[in-house]
């Protein structure tokens, strides 16, 4: 049986599709990503939820190496986090991820995820993430302007332009 609405009278409009990720040549940072036992779900791969907190491993241990940001002066919270999942990780997979900075604004910036897994000599991806970083004072409770000091050593790092 078809029914007709009449009373929508505009079209669906589609969901805005995020800007994808880089390709993995864009990335100047790699580390590995050491698994537990724990990050596994009871169908032997890595939850879904664990995936998020390998996103904030690898920018951690980004930021001390690339940028070494001054926590005592300006803290940093996420303002928006999202990811892809493509392909499964299992417990004897080698994992490594790739992070960058893509975008440097006023008080915040973009970190951008690649989570690969190491099939017969070749990268296979797993996951495609990506973190919006929020400059922020906490004795104010509210955004900072990014130090000069980190943003300068993050369009360095990146080879961004200003």
């Amino acid at each position: 049986m078809f029914f007709k609405t009449f009373w929508r009278k505009k079209e669906k409009q589609q969901d805005k599709k995020s800007v994808s990720v880089g390709h993995i040549d864009s990335f100047k940072y790699k580390t590995a990503i050491e698994m537990r036992f724990a990050d596994l779900d009871m169908m032997g791969h890595v939850n879904n939820a664990i995936y998020f907190t390998y996103m904030e491993i690898g920018r951690t241990k980004y930021w001390k190496h690339a940028i070494n940001w001054d926590w005592k002066t300006t803290g940093v919270v996420i303002g928006q986090a999202s990811i892809d999942y493509i392909a499964p990780i299992f417990l004897e997979d080698k994992v490594s991820m790739y992070v960058r900075t893509s975008r440097i604004g006023n008080t915040s910036f973009d970190l951008e995820y690649m989570i690969v897994k190491e099939v017969n000599g070749k990268e296979i991806t797993c996951s495609k993430g990506k973190t919006v970083c929020v400059a922020y004072d906490y004795s104010t409770r509210k955004p900072a302007a990014i130090p000069e000091k980190e943003r300068n050593k993050m369009l360095v790092f990146e080879q961004l332009q200003a």
